[in-house]
């Protein structure tokens, strides 16, 4: 181990190096400017609400993120609703996933690894995209790193019962906050087989593992009911591919730098099981039901940067033969040219532009264009989140549409009336906001509702402004005379 490492080691623990890292690359344009997109804004909705309302949501929908919405109410309670209340615990939740990813390195394959794996990890495209994002997904990341550490210091130092307990509850908290998390299990079953654990581990492991799954099964038998809520995930195809076929051939490239030899723990045996399994048992899944996204499993990015930790390792021991000295600066070195790699795409993914749309933004517009006296339609309903989140700016407007409000309903949409009934109170008004999707990112109009609120628009009204920002658009239309 070279000097800089050891002095490093001698001041500060290896897993703390990754942890002020993360958390500047986390505050570092949180707010994005004060926009939300329609994801976040469903947290946003749901954290908002009381318990009781929030139980009532549950029991509709969304109810695969219920602990993470509880989590979000109480903190929306204690500190107030705002970009920072509900972006900063997914930041504190990517710090802890980088320092045990720093741990878990220095355990298999020295500091100097673990320090280039934890760094790696917050730099990582897809770690920096949930870094800053109000939904759970940082939060599951955190729990599968904290699992795989628990699960390497057993096989390392020994399995004491509170640890496997430990492993047990942590993997049951990550699936209650997304059960897809459950993917981590036969990562980690794999690396089980790859070290050559013995009987007994295994034995725990399996009863660990069970515990785990039969706690988190009645959400995942429930959530199955809710599952027309991803009937929006398109099918799988082959350009689709190319992202998850490129990670694992760097994972396998890291995996042989590690040199794995034989039957024993390493980075390899590790990190490539937690980047792969997930990802392609995820597609697998998605072969019979679409449910391929990235984010579901962002979680196997954690392998990635172990691989990359390693790698860094191997690449300082074959530099150090010819170059002792410099050897010492392939960490710090290779960090920081990353950063400068990726600057572009860091500050793109800090701009409101990073994500599809932005429910603030276009709230303001409303806020400008309404008149006293105006109705407003949402098309389609699911627009009616931007409302919902600054209530303020849609003051006065009447929702003609709406019949039961989405708490009154337990959704985060509402419930609407049917289409002869709307068209009949949209022909009733003088002046309709519209508040939809701008053209480029528009799903086609498919339901009744909404071709009722088109077709009366088009031909009953001419429209006299209009608004687009961020992915949303307001059009303010006037009932045409004669």
């Amino acid at each position: 181990m070279d000097h800089h490492i050891t002095v490093l080691r001698s001041r500060l623990p290896v897993w703390l190096i990754p942890l002020p890292w993360t958390l500047a690359l986390g505050l570092w344009g949180l707010s994005r400017q004060e926009s939300v997109w329609r994801d976040e804004a469903a947290t946003w909705m749901a954290a908002r609400r009381s318990v009781p309302e929030l139980w009532h949501l549950l029991s509709h929908v969304d109810v695969v993120h219920g602990l993470y919405y509880l989590l979000m109410h109480a903190l929306f309670t204690c500190f107030g609703a705002g970009t920072t209340t509900l972006r900063l615990p997914s930041v504190l939740a990517m710090a802890v996933a980088a320092s045990c990813v720093a741990a878990i390195g220095r355990r298999l394959s020295g500091a100097r690894a673990g320090v280039g794996a934890g760094l790696a990890f917050g730099l990582l495209p897809a770690v920096q995209f949930s870094l800053q994002d109000g939904r759970p997904y940082a939060l599951v990341s955190a729990g599968a790193a904290l699992s795989t550490l628990l699960l390497v210091t057993v096989l390392q130092d020994g399995g004491r019962t509170a640890r496997w307990v430990a492993y047990g509850g942590t993997v049951l908290v990550c699936a209650l906050l997304n059960w897809l998390s459950l993917l981590v299990l036969p990562a980690h079953l794999v690396t089980l087989v790859w070290a050559g654990a013995g009987r007994a581990v295994r034995a725990r492991w399996a009863v660990a593992a069970t515990a785990a799954v039969a706690g988190a099964l009645p959400l995942v038998l429930f959530s199955r009911t809710q599952s027309h809520q991803v009937a929006w995930i398109p099918p799988l195809t082959w350009h689709k591919m190319i992202g998850p076929a490129v990670l694992l051939v760097l994972g396998a490239a890291g995996a042989l730098l590690d040199r794995p030899r034989g039957r024993r723990l390493s980075s390899a045996a590790v990190g490539l099981p937690l980047l792969a399994v997930p990802q392609l048992a995820l597609v697998g899944v998605s072969l019979v039901q679409p449910l391929y996204q990235d984010r579901y499993v962002l979680f196997s990015m954690l392998g990635l940067a172990l691989l990359i930790g390693a790698a860094l390792e191997a690449a300082a021991r074959a530099a150090r033969r010819r170059f002792p000295r410099g050897s010492s600066w392939i960490v710090p070195s290779a960090a920081a040219l990353a950063l400068v790699a990726l600057l572009p795409q860091s500050l793109a993914v800090r701009s409101p532009a990073s994500r599809v749309d932005d429910v603030l933004a276009v709230a303001g517009h409303v806020r400008k264009l309404k008149r006293t006296g105006d109705a407003v339609v949402f098309l389609p309903a699911d627009r009616r989140d931007t409302a919902e989140v600054s209530p303020d700016d849609f003051a006065g407007l009447r929702d003609v549409a709406l019949v039961r409000s989405p708490v009154e309903s337990g959704t985060l949409k509402g419930e609407e009336a049917g289409p002869d009934q709307i068209r009949v109170a949209m022909l009733a008004e003088r002046r309709i906001l519209l508040v939809t999707d701008v053209p480029a990112v528009a799903p086609p109009v498919s339901a009744e509702r909404d071709r009722a609120k088109s077709a009366v628009l088009r031909r009953y009204f001419t429209a006299v402004a209009d608004r687009q920002v961020r992915g949303r658009r307001v059009t303010v239309y006037e009932r045409r005379h004669g």
